[in-house]
C-alpha cells in the first residue's frame, strides 16, 4: 500500500460496466461514461471477467471468491474501499489504483483495472476513469437507439482488439508528433499473475 496520491479528480471521469463480451478464450469488458458518450474497451481474462459477471447475475457462491476474500480482509482490516481509478495506459497496458479510507486517513493500493473492478462492484463503489487514458487509446461512443444497440451487440460476437486500434496503426504511418506530444497506443494486455 502506499500513501494516496495527489490525482487531479477534475481528471477523473466516472463510469460503470456497460457490456461484458466473451469469445472463446477472452473477455472485453466495456466501461462508459456516466456523463459523456465514451466507451472504453478493455480486454480481460475469462476468470476476471466471470468474477465481475458472477456479482451482476445474482449467483451466491457457497464459498467466498479471490475478490470476496480480499474486500473480506479490507474491511476485517477496519478499510473501506472508497472508489477505483483506472489511471494510466503505458505500454499497452492498463493501469488501476483501489483507493481505501480508515478514519481520516486514505491509502491507494496499485491493480489490474479486472480485479479492481471485481473489487468494486462487490464495494459497491464508484469506478473513475482519469482522462488521458481517454486520450491515450481509441474509444467508441455509445449507441443510442434500439437499433444501434442491437447493431452494436451483433458486431461484439466478431469484435477484435485490432478492430478498436486499427486506426492507430494507421496513424503510426504518418510522422511522429514533437518528443511529449505522442500519446500511447491503445490495446489493453494486462499481466498476467
Amino acid at each position: 500500500m502506499s500513501k494516496e496520491p495527489d490525482e487531479g479528480k477534475a481528471a477523473e471521469k466516472e463510469v460503470r460496466i456497460y457490456s461484458l463480451a466473451t469469445t472463446q478464450n477472452e473477455c472485453i469488458m466495456f466501461l462508459e461514461e456516466v456523463n459523456g458518450n465514451r466507451l472504453l474497451p478493455i480486454w480481460i481474462g475469462l476468470s476476471e471477467g466471470q468474477a465481475i459477471a458472477i456479482r451482476f447475475s445474482g449467483i451466491v457462491l457457497p464459498r467466498p471468491l479471490t475478490h470476496d476474500l480480499l474486500l473480506s480482509t479490507v474491511k476485517m482490516l477496519g478499510w473501506n474501499v472508497d472508489k477505483v481509478v483506472v489511471h494510466d495506459l503505458k505500454d499497452n497496458t492498463f493501469y488501476a489504483n483501489i483507493h481505501l479510507k480508515k478514519s481520516g486517513q486514505a491509502t491507494v493500493v496499485d491493480s489490474r483495472p479486472s480485479d479492481a473492478i471485481a473489487v468494486a462492484v462487490r464495494a459497491g463503489c464508484s469506478i473513475f476513469v482519469d482522462e488521458r487514458v481517454f486520450e491515450r487509446c481509441q474509444v467508441l461512443n455509445k449507441p443510442i437507439s434500439e437499433t444501434e444497440v442491437q447493431k452494436f451487440k451483433e458486431e461484439l460476437k466478431n469484435l477484435k482488439p485490432e478492430d478498436i486500434f486499427k486506426e492507430l496503426k494507421e496513424k503510426k504511418t504518418k510522422p511522429k508528433p514533437p518528443e511529449g506530444e505522442e500519446k500511447g497506443k491503445s490495446k489493453e494486455k494486462e499481466d498476467d499473475e
